[in-house]
């Protein structure tokens, strides 16, 4: 039998199961990448009802929408769309005393749950970590929360945008006082551009995920996990948070430029703009030839990278006249030649049509059953032994629950009699 001709390996978290108990981006992005990874990743959502037309609440965060084969728009948006692949999809109402019920039902052949509801709200249900650990001491139990378990926020909702500004992220994102000074226009802190507090947390949620299951193969002890956006947040100002523990001397917003670096920012070019990022001293000094500037390297204010950030004021604009003499094609073929670290800035369009973003396969199409096929972001994990894997696209409200419950044990008169009583 040839290489081809074997069958696949099984993917790294093949056999582990996780109900997943969230919703919009932090959990479903950390329960996303379980199940690129091979996880059974059973996705717990509201059954519709009179008042709610049930799910996610980012089945319906559109526009866009997932266009069917006549270009209509169909009920599932991009962004539920996002972070939702490789899942199914069953409905409970855990609202109730049967649909709780059911929950731990599910949970006791489940290896992890994954929920981030405020606190508090899965204990007045009998489904918080201490219940559930005590009754299975080898679940892996992460909440996620804006907040986390413990201190004087912990019963507020959290929220990615309200978290990039209570956590200091928007207090150096965006334009420089200098900058608001010269535009007319105004300015002020900025959020980033996606929910990176969410995205983060997810990640990190992730990583805490798989570690709580090395832990629990090794021992068979089971543990919960306490996620909080803020506590995220804060984490990942790294260097700019070390700074401050170290200063005590908080940093202002730099717009496009590096707090510790120069030159390494955007820079306006004849049609357009682009990157520079010169990283270290000998990269300057090839810049400094390539651009027409040679002698600065050379000069005793700009030939070490401490000296060109304290003389960041007078190197910078004399390197923008420069630079706005060519054209970016020119720049970004005569700076590569020579090593120098640069880049375009790139919509969407340009983005998933680089030819380096092609070849390393970040997009995949998925068959779907209201569009027939959708194109999705696609996972950047590379793994030599056992890749990640596609199996179905991010799935329709509720579209897997007669199947996963019979899987569990219930028979067809059990699943009848739960969607009469409204827990499914």
């Amino acid at each position: 039998m040839t290489d081809s001709a074997l069958p696949p390996s099984p993917q790294a978290l093949a056999g582990i199961r996780v109900l997943d108990l969230t919703r919009v981006l932090a959990g479903p992005w950390c329960t996303q990448i379980l199940a690129d990874l091979g996880a059974d990743v059973i996705k717990v959502e509201r059954p519709a009802g009179a008042s709610h037309p049930g799910g996610d609440d980012t089945r319906g965060w559109g526009p866009p929408f997932l266009k069917d084969d006549a270009g209509q728009d169909t009920a599932e948006a991009a962004y539920y769309l996002g972070a939702n692949r490789n899942k199914r999809s069953i409905t409970i109402d855990i609202a109730s005393a049967d649909g709780a019920a059911l929950v731990r039902r599910l949970v006791a052949q489940c290896d992890v749950l994954v929920e981030n509801f405020k606190v508090g709200d899965m204990a007045r249900h009998g489904l918080d970590a201490a219940t559930l650990l005590a009754a299975q001491p080898g679940l892996v139990y992460c909440s996620i929360t804006g907040f986390g378990q413990t201190g004087p926020y912990r019963e507020r909702a959290g929220y990615d945008y309200a978290v990039q500004g209570m956590g200091g992220l928007m207090s150096i994102t965006g334009p420089s006082r200098r900058e608001i000074a010269d535009d007319a226009s105004g300015g002020g802190p900025q959020k980033v551009g996606v929910a990176v507090a969410d995205l983060f947390t997810g990640m990190y949620a992730t990583t805490a995920i798989l570690a709580a299951l090395r832990h629990r193969d090794r021992t068979g002890q089971g543990q919960a996990i306490d996620m909080a956006l803020l506590d995220t947040q804060v984490a990942m100002l790294a260097n700019l948070g070390a700074g401050y523990l170290a200063t005590g001397v908080a940093p202002q917003r730099a717009g496009n430029a590096h707090q510790n670096i120069v030159p390494y920012q955007v820079f306006e070019v004849a049609d357009g703009h682009l990157i520079l990022a010169v990283g270290n001293d000998a990269q300057f000094s090839r810049f400094c030839h390539v651009v027409g500037c040679a002698g600065l390297e050379a000069d005793v204010r700009f030939a070490r990278n401490a000296d060109r950030v304290r003389h960041r004021e007078t190197l910078v604009p004399i390197l923008a006249v420069a630079l706005k003499r060519q054209s970016r094609s020119h720049w970004l073929a005569a700076l590569e030649a020579a090593k120098v670290p640069c880049g375009p800035i790139n919509d969407l369009a340009e983005v998933f049509a680089d030819p380096q973003v092609r070849e390393r396969a970040m997009t995949v199409d998925l068959p779907h059953p209201l569009a027939g096929s959708v194109r999705l972001v696609a996972s950047p994990i590379k793994l030599s032994a056992t890749p990640v894997r596609y199996r179905n696209a991010p799935p329709l409200l509720g579209a897997d629950t007669d199947v996963v419950l019979g899987e569990f044990g219930l028979d067809t008169a059990a699943i009848a009699a739960l969607r009469r009583q409204g827990a499914i």
